[in-house]
């Protein structure tokens, strides 16, 4: 009796989730405030003003911008505040820290409104590879979101995984 071969991690109950898909999209685009100090110390508002008036701020249009300030420096949290009065017309995001920060901020951003319900009862698995460099915060904020309604949570490939989470049945 001859069987053919039987894709079991096909026909399974597992669900993939590739955090990939969460990768933010768009350019990073660095604003840093060390450029408005005056004598590279101190803010002053009528001139931040001033300047942030005459900025050219479309070239910001589809882009992500991260705001900070890379001299050692006190900056009012206003000063935040009126950057992004001015780019959240532009920007498809206004984020402060580091350019190279946002990708972490961004991920964390989406998966605070993933919809876990969707997953309630589920066998998980988290994909571990992929194209795109995934923080690891993503890692532990989608596994702490999906804990509560989750079956199990697994890491890696369907054809390869390590067990992360398994609900108690009743009783034990």
């Amino acid at each position: 009796m001859e069987q053919g071969l039987v894709n079991r991690v096909a026909n399974s109950s597992l669900v993939t989730i590739d955090l990939e898909t969460f990768y933010p999209e768009g350019e990073v685009a660095p604003f840093d405030l060390k450029d408005y100090l005056f004598m590279g110390l101190i803010l002053k508002e009528k001139d931040f003003r001033e300047a942030l008036k005459a900025h050219d701020w479309s070239q910001y249009a589809g882009k992500n911008l991260a705001v900070w300030c890379s001299a050692d420096a006190v900056i009012p949290m206003w000063a935040y505040m009126l950057v992004a009065s001015y780019a959240a017309s532009y920007a498809r995001d206004v984020f402060q820290g580091l350019p190279e920060q946002f990708a972490e901020f961004a991920f964390l951003k989406k998966l605070a409104v993933f919809d876990v319900d969707a997953y309630a009862g589920k066998r998980l698995i988290i994909k571990g590879c992929g194209d795109k460099p995934v923080p690891p915060s993503a890692y532990l904020e989608i596994t702490r979101r999906l804990q509560p309604v989750a079956a199990s949570i697994m890491f890696g490939e369907p054809c390869s995984t390590v067990p992360v989470f398994k609900k108690a049945k009743a009783g034990e």
